[in-house]
């Protein structure tokens, strides 16, 4: 497993999600695909794609004058972190009493998403004893 560290906002997130759709960009093309419509400068751009090389989600290698980047780790396995980490702030302490709230809070908003909930349940355990 590659050791990274997750994105810490949405502007991390999004730089790295545009890596994985291109496979591999220049700070330039990175820039010119989203730092310029959310009106950044260039620089902040620059600076996030280091942060993510930093935190070992990117890599780089030069390419004539500019370097380029690639992302360093699949798209699942940084969702799956995201999602353990999510999990982990949503149940704090209590995990019992937060699963309780979260499958009534389920109910509440949509009922066949709670039964959905429990086919995917039921799917991993298969999966995870091998049935």
């Amino acid at each position: 497993m590659t050791q990274f560290r997750l994105p810490a906002d949405e502007l991390e997130y999004g730089v790295l999600a545009e890596l994985w759709q291109l496979g591999a960009a220049s700070v330039r093309e990175l820039h010119d695909r989203l730092g310029a419509r959310q009106g950044l400068v260039y620089t902040t751009t620059a600076k996030v794609v280091d942060r993510l090389r930093q935190k070992g989600l990117v890599q780089r290698q030069r390419k004539g004058n500019a370097f380029l980047y690639r992302p360093r780790v699949a798209r699942e396995e940084v969702e799956r972190a995201r999602a353990r980490n999510a999990v982990t702030r949503l149940l704090g302490t209590t995990p019992r009493a937060a699963v309780a709230a979260l499958v009534e809070a389920v109910d509440d908003v949509d009922p066949a998403l709670l039964e959905e909930l429990e086919r995917a349940v039921l799917a991993r355990r298969k999966t995870k004893h091998g049935a």
